[in-house]
């Protein structure tokens, strides 16, 4: 997790995974597993506003759990723009054992 993070950083601050309108053409959200990747991140999200809802979490877990969510989408982001819009395999294997990891804390 802390190398998904460092790398978030390290996109941010370089600049690198920005996505001019013109590269915004090109990506394919809807790629499958893009968007399997990207949907279990849009449950996660809910699953932990509906936890922090509940009392289950603290404010602070459910910032922690976001921040940790937010690195995965900047992962996800960083690899479809090495691969013209899309990731691989091994790619979206990876980021799911991130999400599954988070997942894990949601809730517990």
């Amino acid at each position: 997790m802390k190398r998904t993070i460092a790398i978030a950083m390290t996109l941010a601050l370089t600049g690198i995974g920005a996505v001019t309108s013109a590269d915004a053409a090109t990506w394919r959200a809807t790629h499958p597993r893009r968007a399997e990747v990207n949907a279990r991140l849009a449950n996660q999200d809910r699953r932990i506003h509906e936890e922090r809802r509940e009392g289950e979490i603290t404010a602070a877990q459910a910032h922690d759990l976001h921040a940790q969510d937010r690195a995965i989408r900047a992962e996800e982001r960083a690899d479809a723009a090495q691969h013209n819009g899309h990731i691989t395999a091994a790619e979206r294997a990876q980021l799911n054992h991130q999400e599954n990891q988070v997942s894990r804390q949601i809730g517990r």
